[in-house]
């Protein structure tokens, strides 16, 4: 439903007292237009200064698919609708921030069982329970995030009924202001959220959600007073053509006031092939073929209201899951058979050549600004023809929705908790065929224990974090997730960060190399190490990776 529609449609002016399915699916599409607004700011929001923030875009694409889930739903029992709202969110959860969010919205589901209409008190308990949900859901809560907001605005949502409010309205105008003024703590929860100088992201995005839906029901306008800052151009440069290898049709209606169609074409089509951007001032027709649908859609909705999102995995459309390479064979797919199938997610053409070449044969396209859904990941390991599945999400921001697939697969499922690259290679090599899923699991988590990962890209702001001090446009290094170095060029940032892996008492260095680096200028850069550390074995591998110049695995 579009902002327009919404604006349309008559409540009645009296005090709402409860909220029936009709009006529930109006908060949530209202609640959505708002987190839309707000999406450019909230990746902004990212604790590192890197081009990876993607919270904003993870959570719009979560509501959208609960959105799309409750299309078709009948609106005259609200239990109905927060049922399909949570399974919706569920299977289009993408990043950790979407995870949790499908796991509030299926807790307020369960507390609204049976209900037609709810009232403040039973939407107080249904918070309450959609809390205690997401923090089960998660390993390990940590508090200053989305879980610290989502708790605090269910408690000032039962400290309200427990004055004697009742109706739903004064208690959702609590929760709101409950979850804003939860934000704004988190830094005071989490150092290095003070240290980076912001709040938490997702606890921002649960917030605007609650406050798009209160904005419709005061009739408060639904647009900002201006515009926030678009996202920051991510490194590196555009495929070259030809060399696009599957990816996602990203195709969506730009509107909005003043809209530069230049500009925006010139974006779009770096971001991929087979663009077309169409339109005028007022409206504008998007499609392309992209690695990073994620960044696009941020992007866009920057520069107005977005309108007909559709995103298709094209590797899907092909062939599902293809494998890099050649076709996985279909020959009795239907068919289990014992053993081991691995799914991994990987980001670059290169890097996917490299996990195929280990033995892998499901590949989920992802990674950095990509996260894939947990529906992408439950297809993905129920396309494997193995009784037995491993899944290496191979970055952080992916573990839960590979814990949600794993929940929801039919087969018996082992997510080995690689947070990167080099871990997931390292995993791999430790696999044994003729041993079982259990004592490969265990092999491989031990086998990735002993890798370092560095990270090498340039920051998109200026930022202060564990006393390092990092500008704008600066070249920085992260080693194992951590900001520990920045200096003015590539070369610099690389012996600092070999250096901090302890280069000298590591065997192997292995270099991959993103898609905005050149064979030469990599070539040079191993020279110089070598130069530096002679006694090192040394390996130099094209990954085309996205973001990233360079990813080094020191083991």
């Amino acid at each position: 439903m579009t902002l327009e529609k919404m604006e349309d449609t008559a409540r009645d002016p009296r005090p709402m007292s409860s909220c029936n399915g009709r009006e529930l699916k109006l908060l949530l599409h209202a609640g959505t237009v708002w987190l839309e607004r707000h999406a450019s700011s909230i990746n902004a929001m990212n604790v590192f200064p890197v081009p990876d923030g993607d919270t904003g875009t993870n959570m719009l694409l979560t509501m959208q698919a609960a959105l799309t889930e409750i299309e078709t739903v009948p609106d005259d029992s609200a239990a109905a609708v927060a049922q399909a709202t949570a399974h919706g969110a569920l299977m289009g959860a993408r990043g950790n921030s979407g995870v949790i969010l499908s796991q509030l919205l299926r807790g307020v589901a369960s507390g609204l069982k049976d209900r037609a209409q709810f009232d403040g008190a039973d939407f107080a308990s249904a918070l309450a329970e959609g809390s205690t949900t997401a923090y089960k859901g998660v390993i390990k809560p940590v508090e200053g995030t989305i879980l610290t907001v989502g708790r605090e605005a269910a408690e000032a949502a039962q400290a309200a009924v427990d004055e004697g409010v009742r109706d739903f309205l004064p208690v959702l105008e609590r929760v709101v202001v409950a979850a804003s003024d939860s934000v704004a703590r988190t830094p005071t929860l989490l150092n290095v959220l003070r240290e980076a100088g912001v709040v938490d992201a997702g606890g921002q995005g649960l917030y605007v959600i609650l406050e798009g839906g209160l904005r419709y029901l005061k009739g408060e306008p639904m647009e900002m007073a201006e515009a926030p800052e678009p996202v920051p151009a991510v490194v590196g440069t555009a495929p070259v053509e030809g060399e696009m290898e599957w990816g996602y049709c990203t195709e969506f209606i730009v509107q909005g006031q003043g809209l530069d169609l230049e500009e925006i074409q010139e974006r779009i089509t770096a971001w991929g092939d087979s663009a077309l951007v169409v339109g005028d001032e007022q409206t504008v027709k998007v499609h392309v073929h992209t690695f990073r649908p994620g960044e696009v859609i941020g992007f866009a909705s920057s520069k107005g209201t977005l309108h007909n999102v559709k995103i298709d995995n094209m590797q899907d459309q092909h062939r599902e899951y293809l494998v890099m390479g050649e076709d996985v064979d279909t020959a009795g797919a239907e068919e289990e058979v014992d053993g081991v199938g691995i799914v991994a997610v990987v980001s670059g053409p290169g890097l996917r050549r490299v996990f195929t070449s280990l033995g892998v044969r499901t590949i989920v396209p992802g990674g950095q600004t990509m996260n894939p859904s947990t529906q992408e990941l439950l297809q993905a390991v129920e396309a494997t023809k193995q009784k037995g599945v491993i899944v290496l999400p191979n970055n952080g921001n992916v573990l839960l929705a590979a814990q949600k697939a794993k929940e929801l697969s039919q087969k018996n499922v082992v997510v080995v908790p690689s947070e990167t690259i080099p871990q997931g290679i390292s995993a791999l090599l430790s696999f044994n065929h003729q041993a079982d899923l259990e004592k490969n699991a265990a092999a491989m988590e031990r086998a990735m224990q002993g890798v370092q990962t560095a990270e090498i890209t340039r920051a998109i702001r200026s930022v202060k974090i564990n006393s390092l001090e990092v500008e704008e446009g600066e070249i920085i290094g992260l080693l194992n997730g951590d900001l520990t170095a920045s200096g003015e060029t590539v070369e610099d940032v690389a012996l600092q960060m070999l250096e901090q892996m302890d280069a000298s008492e590591q065997e192997i260095i292995t270099l991959y190399y993103g898609e905005d680096v050149t064979q030469s200028q990599a070539e040079e850069l191993v020279d110089r190490m070598r130069e530096r550390y002679p006694d090192l074995e040394w390996e130099l591998v094209n990954g085309r990776q996205p973001h990233y110049y360079y990813i080094i695995s020191a083991e």
